[in-house]
C-alpha cells in the first residue's frame, strides 16, 4: 500500500470539496469516488456493484451513505457495503490527514 498525496494541506481539500457531495478523482488511471463529511475524508471505488454507474453522479444521504443515481443502492462509505445486500460491496480506500497534508492509501 502506498499513501499518495492528493492535497497539500486539509484546508485545501475543504475549500476545494464540498461536504457531502460525491466527486470524481483519478488517481494513477483509477477512477474513485471522494466525499468530505464532518471533516473527514472517505474514498471508495467510483462504480455501482449493480449496473456500473459512476457514483460520483450520485448524492450522499443523511445516513452517510453514497447512493447511486441510476437504481438507487446505497453504498457505507467507511467499509464500502451495500447497505441493501442486494449486490456487491464497494472497494474502500483509506485516507488520512496530517501536517504534510491529505492522503489516500492505494
Amino acid at each position: 500500500m502506498e499513501w499518495i498525496k492528493v492535497f497539500s494541506s486539509g484546508e485545501e481539500a475543504r475549500k476545494k470539496l464540498t461536504e457531502n457531495k460525491p466527486q470524481l478523482l483519478i488517481i494513477r488511471g483509477q477512477a474513485l469516488c471522494l466525499v468530505m463529511r464532518g471533516g473527514a475524508f472517505y474514498a471508495v471505488e467510483n462504480k455501482c456493484s449493480h449496473n456500473g454507474e459512476q457514483l460520483h453522479k450520485g448524492v450522499v444521504n443523511f445516513l452517510g451513505e453514497v447512493v447511486c443515481p441510476w437504481h438507487g443502492y446505497r453504498f457505507n462509505m467507511k467499509t464500502g457495503r451495500e447497505v441493501g445486500e442486494r449486490s456487491g460491496d464497494l472497494v474502500t480506500f483509506p485516507m488520512k490527514e496530517n501536517d504534510e497534508g491529505v492522503f489516500l492509501a492505494l
